[in-house]
Formats: C-alpha cells, sequence, structure tokens
C-alpha cells in the first residue's frame, strides 16, 4: 500500500526558492471573491432564526386550519372548489410559506456546495497550467510502513513525481456496470432497430405498427430487453407462436411466451357423455388426483349436473344531490313498465346480449344499479358494459342531474370475493352431484364414508367456518378452475368468484354410500373470445367439444363448458378429501411433487 502523507513544511512546490522569493500565494480574484460573497440570510429584516420560526408556524397552523375547513365541508357535502376569503388568505399564506420554505432549502443547498468547493483541500498557482507535484518524503524520514505490511524501500531524496488521478480498477468497473447481453441481429437493419430502441429514440410499444411484421417486432423488443437489463432471456421461447393472433386483443408488447403443460384427466362421465378434461398446470399430483376423482365417479355411474343461472353482470355507481333523488331513478329502473323500454335500450348493443334484471343498491345519495343479462357463447363482461352505457345516456336525458361516477362501481362484483356473487351468482351458477359406491369408496379412494363424511363437515366446513370464509367451502375448489381456466383460454383472474364452491358429503342408502355435490355460484366462462381463439386453448375446447358459438342454440357452449368445469371440481374434491382422510397426502406429494433435480447446481 503507498500511503503517504502530507509533510508539516510545503510539500507541493513545483521548484526551488530562492532566498528572498515569497512561496505561492492564492489568487488576488479569489480572495476579492470569498471577501465579498454574501449568504442569504443576509437580505432578510429579522434574524435568520426568527424568520425560520415565523414561516414554519404560519406553514403549520394554515395547514391545519385548511384541513379542518375541508374535513367540514366534506361532511357537509360542500364542493371544496368554493373558498371562503378568510380560505382564499389561508392559501395565500400558505403558498407563501412554502415558496419562502423552498427557497431558503434550495440556498442552503446550493450554498452548501459552494462552501465545499471553497474549503477544498487544494493550493492555487498563478499559472493553472502549471502541473501539480508530489514530493515523496525524504530519505531521511526512514523507510514508509503500513500497519501489517512490511518496509518499502526509500526512494531517492527529492523524487519530483507528477500527480496522477487514480484510475478505477477493470474488475471495479465490471463490477458497477453489467457488460449488456449481445446477440447478433438478423440484420444490419434489425441491429439498428434494436439500438434505437435501447436508446430510446424509438418506443417499444410501436414496433408493430412501424414494421408491420408481429413476430419480427417481438424478437427486436425481446434482444433490446435483454441488452438494456443485462439479464438473459434465453430460456423464453420465441418461435412456435402465431404474434399475429394477439394484437390488438391478448396482450401488448410481447416477447414470447410461456409455456406450461397440459395434462387430461378423465374421461368424465357427466350426463351421460365421457369428456376428457384438460389441465394446464405445474402442480404436481393435481392432474393424477383429478383423474383418480373421475374414475371414482365413472365407476358409480356418472355425475349430474343443473344449471341453476346464467347472467353476467356490471353495476355502475350514480349520485344525486339527494338521497330522495337516487330512490327515485331506484324506484323508476324497478318498475316493469319501464324496465321494458330500458330492456330494449340495452338490447340494442348486442344481437346476444339481453337484459334479464336490475338490482339495486342505495348508499346514501349513491345509487348502485347491477344489471343482469345473458350473452350468449361470450364470457360478455365487454358485451354487457356495453348495454350499461346505452342505458346510462337514456337516462341521462331522464335525469339530468345524475352524475355517472363510472361504468363499475364493484357491485357487480368482478374479480374479488364478494357475498354479491356468493349469494345472486354471477355468470354460470351450476350444482353437479355424484353418489360414490361403499364399494369405490374402499377401492378406488381407499378410505370410507363416514370418515369423508366426519372430514368435510370440520374441514370444508366448519373450518371454513371458523376462517371466516367466504364462498370457500371447499378443498381445493380453485386449484381445478385455474387449471381449466388456463387451458381453454378463460380469464384467469376470474377463477377468484369462479371457484366459488360448498362442497357437501352425506351417508345414503344406510350409511352404504356417498352422497357428494358441488354448488358453484359464479363460474364464469366462453367458448368466443379473449384466448379462446387462441390456437393451444381453442384446441383444448374443441377437445371438450364447445368450440367457438353455437350456431343452433347461443349460449349452450358456454353453459356445457361450466357444467364440465364443476363436473371437474366434484372429481378433484373428491379425490383429494379421500387422501386427506387416508392420510395419503404428504406421501403423494413427496413421490409426485418433488423434483429430483439438484438445485444447487441450477444458476441464478
Amino acid at each position: 500500500m503507498d500511503v503517504r502523507r502530507r509533510s508539516d513544511k510545503p510539500a507541493y512546490p513545483a521548484k526551488e526558492f530562492a532566498a528572498g522569493e515569497e512561496p505561492f500565494k492564492p489568487h488576488k480574484q479569489q480572495q476579492e471573491q470569498d471577501n465579498s460573497l454574501l449568504i442569504a440570510s443576509d437580505a432578510l429584516p429579522l434574524p435568520l432564526y426568527l424568520t425560520n420560526g415565523l414561516f414554519f408556524t404560519m406553514f403549520f397552523y394554515v395547514m391545519y386550519y385548511l384541513l379542518s375547513r375541508w374535513r367540514e365541508k366534506i361532511r357537509n357535502s360542500t364542493p371544496l372548489h368554493v373558498v371562503t376569503f378568510s380560505e382564499l388568505v389561508a392559501i395565500v399564506s400558505l403558498i407563501a410559506s412554502v415558496i419562502y420554505l423552498l427557497g431558503f432549502f434550495g440556498i442552503g443547498f446550493v450554498q452548501s456546495f459552494v462552501s465545499r468547493d471553497n474549503n477544498d483541500d487544494s493550493w492555487d498557482v498563478e499559472d493553472e497550467n502549471d502541473e501539480q507535484y508530489l514530493l515523496e518524503e525524504d530519505s531521511r524520514r526512514g523507510p514508509a510502513t503500513t500497519l501489517g505490511c512490511t518496509a518499502v524501500p526509500p526512494p531517492p531524496a527529492r523524487k519530483i513525481v507528477p500527480v496522477v488521478p487514480p484510475q478505477p480498477s477493470k474488475v471495479a468497473a465490471m463490477s458497477e456496470k453489467r457488460a449488456p447481453l449481445v446477440t447478433p441481429a438478423a440484420s444490419e437493419e434489425d441491429e439498428e432497430i434494436i439500438k434505437s430502441v435501447v436508446q430510446g429514440k424509438m418506443p417499444s410499444y410501436s414496433l408493430e405498427s412501424k414494421l408491420g411484421d408481429c413476430k419480427r417486432a417481438a424478437s427486436i423488443r425481446k434482444e433490446a430487453l435483454q441488452r438494456i437489463t443485462g439479464k438473459s432471456l434465453e430460456g423464453l421461447p420465441l418461435e412456435g407462436f402465431d404474434y399475429e393472433s394477439i394484437l390488438g386483443q391478448c396482450c401488448e408488447m410481447p416477447i414470447g411466451y410461456v409455456q406450461i403443460p397440459v395434462g387430461i384427466a378423465g374421461p368424465l362421465l357427466l350426463d351421460g357423455r365421457e369428456y376428457s378434461v384438460p389441465m394446464a398446470t405445474t402442480e404436481g399430483c393435481l392432474v393424477a388426483s383429478t383423474n383418480r376423482g373421475c374414475k371414482a365417479i365413472y365407476a358409480s355411474g356418472g355425475a349430474t349436473s343443473v344449471l341453476l343461472r346464467d347472467g353476467m353482470t356490471r353495476a355502475p355507481c350514480v349520485r344525486f344531490g339527494t338521497a330522495k333523488r337516487a330512490a327515485e331513478l331506484k324506484f323508476f329502473v324497478e318498475d316493469p313498465v319501464k324496465f321494458e323500454t330500458l330492456a330494449a335500450v340495452f338490447n340494442q348493443s348486442s344481437r346476444f346480449a339481453r337484459l334479464q334484471r336490475i338490482q339495486c343498491a342505495i348508499a346514501g345519495k349513491n345509487l348502485y344499479m347491477r344489471f343482469v343479462c345473458s350473452t350468449g357463447d361470450a364470457m360478455g363482461m365487454n358485451m354487457v358494459s356495453k348495454g350499461v352505457q346505452n342505458v346510462l345516456d337514456y337516462l341521462q336525458n331522464e335525469y339530468p342531474d345524475m352524475d355517472v361516477i363510472g361504468i363499475s362501481g364493484n357491485f357487480c362484483s368482478d374479480k374479488k370475493p364478494a357475498a354479491v356473487n356468493w349469494i345472486e351468482g354471477r355468470g354460470k351458477s351450476v350444482v353437479c352431484e355424484a353418489i360414490i359406491t361403499e364399494e369405490v369408496v374402499k377401492k378406488v379412494l381407499k378410505t370410507e364414508v363416514a370418515a369423508l363424511v366426519e372430514l368435510n363437515m370440520l374441514k370444508n366446513l366448519t373450518g371454513s367456518a371458523m376462517a371466516g370464509a367466504l364462498g370457500g367451502f371447499n378443498a381445493h375448489a380453485s386449484n381445478i378452475v385455474s387449471a381449466v381456466y388456463i387451458a381453454t383460454g378463460q380469464d384467469p383472474a376470474q377463477n377468484i368468484e369462479s371457484s366459488h364452491c360448498i362442497t357437501m358429503m352425506e351417508a345414503v342408502n344406510d350409511g352404504k354410500d356417498l352422497h357428494v355435490s358441488v354448488t358453484m355460484p359464479s363460474i364464469e366462462v366462453g367458448t368466443v373470445g379473449g384466448g379462446t381463439q387462441l390456437a393451444s386453448q381453442s384446441a383444448c375446447l374443441n377437445l371438450l367439444g364447445v368450440k367457438g358459438a353455437n350456431r343452433e342454440a347461443p349460449g349452450s357452449n358456454a353453459r356445457l363448458l361450466a357444467t364440465i368445469v364443476a363436473g371437474s371440481v366434484l372429481a378433484g374434491e373428491l379425490s383429494l378429501m379421500s387422501a386427506i382422510s387416508a392420510g395419503q397426502l404428504v406421501k403423494s406429494h413427496m413421490k409426485y411433487n418433488r423434483s429430483t433435480k439438484d438445485v444447487t447446481k441450477a444458476s441464478s
């Protein structure tokens, strides 16, 4: 280590001083600037601490006053933009105090830099172009030593060495900045586009429109992302996907696609027909367990299903000046004669949308109107939203004082657990049941009827009640719903309300056989639109016989898919409950849900 200490004598002369010659002095100009430097507080009429205290006090007092006034306005429903003279004075005072405080701290910040520059540990010379030199310690001081280091031989006396700024080592530079990943582009033109995206000259989202080639745009975007982040995307596939099919409807700014394995459970014997159920999942045991449940149902004669309701919902929120006016609109909407008019306006938005009912709820002067309509074979969120917008435009003419807060007021309720979906239903409401014989329970499920009934009561019913569950009175309905949804191109986020399920088990036929059922009030599925038109998802729908729209009976394909989902959940519930009852859950997961790969050798 080269340790240098400043000598007691001037250690930085550029030459030897002759007798009577004065050493270097600071610039006269610099001395004049230092003597004439003024600070911001010199312009204040009061001492700095008094001025700061005054403005700080005014700032906090005015803030407290305005917040108190705004709270009163909110409680009294007074518009916030209506201000009194005292409030106007307070706002002006607040602005003045903020300007002062910002200026004070800003000037202080600048002065700290000026002070640091003026106090810099350096020596000025009259000629700024002269080099600075460092005079090494005289050899008479003896060899320089450092703690824990060996002595260094003394250098020749009074050796003049130019000061060289310390240069960062190559290793340190590489650690501070990642080396960007660079993959050769397909052409020089693509390379130029990649550089433009990396430099921010071309927005990444505009590649498809400018290039006219969706796959090429995805490839360029992926390479630019690797260079910007320095992270490899080698494992994310790009080839083998139709990027034209997702443009403008499924995914923006694609860089590839994620591979999820698809397994088959079944055959599921439901309502006299057999179905091979596709399940896209990365959870081991899930497909195998559902398949065992399908086997038990098949061996017992199959399952039956009933569709209870079919209606997608959207609930806008509107506000009036008084609660009385909000109630008047509620009565208007619920009037049978007026409803026929609203239904005609709603149905104009689509040839498949048919308004069924409107359920209203009031909170003060705010009215929530939950529109329920059939949507054919589509899941129907966009369809019902268009119809609701038509009705709102019509009602605006009848009630000009109506203020539309939002077309969705969360009384729908979409993609979140809600009691209104659990009680009233949303999408397709389905109940599915089966009677599993005693022989099948013992041979296929490896358990007893009485044990299953007791476990269901204490786990799915009592345990869920203890947890305060909302629609979660089941073992793992969401597992099956999510796997089928991903495989068939449904909206995975709607798994939340679609997994609302209560599983019931009861001993029948003198306690020998098992009656098992699942009731699912809000299965939201469609066979047209969204991800259902993608090649892989379309193939899975075709496997189930529900691909596309049913021209003869619009909506029947989506309803059939909902019953298949419920039947698959029934199979999954039956198998998992049996595994828990027989004490096989941990053993099966250790066998089928554990990777044999040595993760310590996997690179991050």
